[in-house]
This record gives C-alpha cells, structure tokens and sequence, in this order.
C-alpha cells in the first residue's frame, strides 16, 4: 500500500471513529477504545504531516539553493 493510500484511509477511519463518539453510538467501553484507537492513529497522521512538512522546506531551500532534497522516508515499516 502507498503511504498516501496508507495517509488517506487511516484519515478515513479517524474521521469514522469521531463520528462515532460524536453520535453516542458506542457504549463506554467502546467508546474507550474507540478513544484509543484514534488517538493512535492521529499520532501516525500528524507524524506523516510533519514528514511531509520537512519535505516541502527542504524542496523550497533546494530551490532557492540551499541544501539537496532527501529521500522521504515515514519511518514506519507497520504497512509497508
């Protein structure tokens, strides 16, 4: 799987999870894990926006001749 296939359906399943609690459509203990599990996944999402982050700063300094662009590596290995 891609890491922007990865990016989208782990989005996706974050955005299923708070719809969820939003609704009350968990009992607690659910709920909880529910919490837990999205939790973890906005953690992996904000870990893949910051590499992303780093590429773009890197690509516009290469650009205006500062330092060579690097390969992009999330650091996962989960779903590679």
């Amino acid at each position: 799987m891609s890491k922007v296939a990865k990016f989208e359906r782990d989005l996706e399943r974050l955005e299923e999870l708070v719809r969820k609690l939003e609704q009350n459509e968990l009992g607690l203990e659910e709920s909880l894990a529910a919490f837990e599990d999205g939790m973890k996944l906005a953690e992996g999402l904000a870990k893949t926006l910051e590499k992303a982050q780093e590429r773009v700063a890197k690509l516009t300094a290469a650009r205006e001749g500062g330092p060579a662009l690097e390969a992009f590596d999330d650091g996962g290995g989960e779903d590679d």
